[in-house]
């Protein structure tokens, strides 16, 4: 399945231009990206959040690696040049991030926790303002907050008046260590080697499971660990597969073809298909308030590309 998927999306880049590639690319991660904070509410009380993670990547990086030997072969003379890089891209984005919004799941509310991710994009930004000069367009920045009134609309059920009645706790402090380990790891994504996206998947959820065993070691002498069930092991399923690998892969590459900042926007797409990932598989209504802020989000993230866009088509005609 893994091996049609590749050839699809090489199909998809020779017949599509680039930056609309870079869309199918990164709505397809919004969606999947969606499905795992849904996922993560379905696994409390079915398998505990350390264990989860520990077993999502071991599973994900075992899937990779089952059809990647030949490739790791031929590109580790370099991977063994960024090994210390790729440990902290494994270790950061994959590990770190998803035991923070794991465990945060288990103390905050799922409305919390969508209005907090939409945070991302805005860190990206001021991460790629100060460290290299990546200026920010106004249509960037108008795009952005549409896009965010979306979001904040979905999370205050129709009414922006209601997210004044949130209240913050330990979950939300988690949410915000993941938000600055997520936006960290887009950033630092320009750093990693070019090689074949099996050997950096490889790689890098292999770190992620080395990562992961202590916090797991630790759950487990602490009497929190929860063994899986069989709702547990479907969930570790699913987000081995879908989110772990799919996702990465095409978030990666949405990031190589337009940049962090412009890729980073695409993730406040994520609680919109997380509501409706909800609705379908939690029966919760739905509402015309997500058709309005779905309409946000997505016009949002469209007024912020084409001016992204603009302004980089505008550079590659001033290079010389």
């Amino acid at each position: 399945m893994l091996n049609q998927t590749v050839v699809a999306i090489d199909k998809t880049e020779k017949l599509i231009p680039m930056h609309r590639t870079a869309y199918i690319y990164l709505l397809i991660t919004a969606f999947l990206w969606g499905g795992n904070a849904v996922a993560g509410k379905f696994a409390v009380g079915h398998v505990s959040p350390m264990l989860l993670t520990v077993l999502r990547w071991l599973f994900a990086f075992l899937i990779v690696v089952a059809f990647s030997n030949r490739q790791l072969q031929q590109d580790w003379h370099v991977l063994r040049k960024h090994l210390v890089l790729l440990a902290a891209l494994g270790g950061f984005g994959f590990t770190v991030f998803n035991m923070a919004l794991y465990s945060a799941l288990n103390y905050t509310s799922a409305i919390n926790v969508t209005i907090e991710q939409a945070g991302i994009p805005m860190v990206i930004f001021i991460a790629n303002l100060l460290l290299f000069g990546t200026k920010v367009r106004l249509g960037q920045i108008f795009g952005f907050s549409l896009s965010l009134i979306g979001v904040a609309l979905t999370a205050g059920h129709g009414s922006l008046a209601n997210l004044s009645s949130l209240k913050v706790n330990f979950g939300d402090a988690l949410m915000l260590i993941a938000i600055l380990v997520y936006s960290g790891y887009t950033v630092a994504l320009r750093f990693r080697p070019e090689i074949n996206w099996q050997s950096l998947m490889a790689a890098m959820t292999f770190f992620a499971f080395l990562t992961a065993v202590p916090f797991a070691i630790w759950e487990w002498n602490t009497g929190a660990a929860v063994l899986p069930d069989t709702t547990g092991w479907a969930v570790i399923i699913y987000t081995a597969v879908l989110p772990s690998i799919a996702a990465q892969v095409l978030f990666i590459k949405g990031v190589e073809y337009i940049g962090a900042n412009r890729a980073g926007l695409f993730i406040n797409a994520v609680p919109i298909f997380g509501t409706f990932l909800a609705v379908f598989l939690l029966g919760e209504a739905f509402q015309p308030y997500h058709a309005v802020a779905l309409v946000l989000v997505l016009g949002g993230i469209w007024i912020a590309e084409l001016s992204g866009r603009k302004h980089a088509a505008l550079s590659a005609d001033a290079a010389p």
